[in-house]
């Protein structure tokens, strides 16, 4: 699913345009992302926890060539599933 079908799957099931879901999708992502790059973690009981983690910066190795190169510290998002969310996609 892409986010024209997932807005097309929420206007159907809430009942709304697919512009008023659309800007809904539009401003849950807006928000999500803000709130990351704030620092802060984004939990929705039942279905997850959206977080970042520090990466610190270090050395790789290119596995094509076999060359050294430097990676940089970065931020990562990531997405920790609830353990409710987690049974339901396993069918639990």
């Amino acid at each position: 699913m892409n986010k024209v079908e997932l807005v097309a799957a929420i206007a159907e099931s809430a009942n709304l345009t697919k512009a008023e879901a659309g800007a809904a999708v539009e401003a849950f992502l807006d928000i999500v992302t803000a709130e990351l790059k704030s620092g802060e973690e984004v939990r929705l009981v039942g279905f997850g926890t959206f977080l970042t983690t520090k990466r610190e910066a270090g050395v790789a190795r290119n596995p094509r060539t076999g060359e050294e190169i430097t990676t940089e510290a970065s931020v990562t998002p990531k997405f920790k599933p609830a353990a409710g969310f987690k049974a339901a996609v396993n069918g639990g």
